[in-house]
């Protein structure tokens, strides 16, 4: 794993300001050149030895507990890529009654005991500018049986309006229902000018639009 941190606020998506703690997990399928936690997965530039470190379940949740959210947020990197190590993080979470917000860029399906434990899967699809290969960040099959699980919210992180008809045509392919449009930026300048230039063309199609409230707050701070 990477890093637990918090209490912070969720910043992005359907539960964006809620009070939380966030597990983030290393390691990657994707590589994102817009990615802000080049830390957990690009190896070029970090050390995996200093980064990453193996910690138990009962660990975890005693810096959970001492946090005193009901919201936990397992993010990345890439967390199913670990999904059948962290059904027992997932249950001692239910155990408490928290609730567990998954993220994930929706490249591997989720099996069904990881379904049965979370609350809610933020999926975020890769378009054309993360710079990945379509048949690496596209996959119809696996945004489908997310959309099955009746618990995911589908975030796609755009630069501009001209990149929302490619979200358009995921959208129809694929069946989804809750979209969410984020712009992409770890500045909040550049959020606020991006999603301003978003705003009309998002509710004329029916979706929701999402800020990085982290980032209008702290910056690009990590840990945040």
């Amino acid at each position: 794993m990477s890093e637990v941190f918090g209490p912070t606020f969720q910043g992005e998506g359907p539960s964006t300001g809620r009070r939380a703690g966030f597990v983030r997990l290393g390691r990657c399928n994707l590589a994102c050149g817009f990615c802000d936690t080049p830390y957990t997965w690009r190896w070029e530039d970090h050390d995996p030895a200093a980064e990453l470190s193996r910690r138990s379940v009962a660990d975890l949740v005693a810096d959970l507990e001492a946090m005193g959210v009901d919201l936990v947020v397992v993010t990345g990197g890439e967390p199913l890529l670990q999904q059948r190590h962290l059904l027992g993080l997932l249950a001692e979470i239910a155990l408490r009654g928290w609730e567990c917000e998954i993220e994930t860029a929706g490249t591997i399906a989720p099996t069904p005991d990881l379904v049965a434990l979370a609350s809610r899967f933020n999926v975020s699809p890769k378009l054309a500018n993360s710079g990945n290969e379509e048949v690496q960040r596209y996959k119809p099959a696996v945004l489908t049986a997310f959309e099955s699980t009746g618990k995911a919210a589908f975030k796609f992180v755009v630069t501009g309006p001209e990149e929302l008809d490619e979200v358009q045509a995921m959208v129809d392919e694929c069946g989804l229902r809750e979209v969410w449009i984020m712009p992409e930026g770890t500045e909040p300048a550049v959020l606020l000018d991006r999603g301003r230039r978003l705003a009309e063309e998002v509710l004329v199609r029916g979706w929701h639009l999402t800020t990085r409230l982290h980032v209008l707050l702290w910056g690009d701070k990590r840990g945040r």
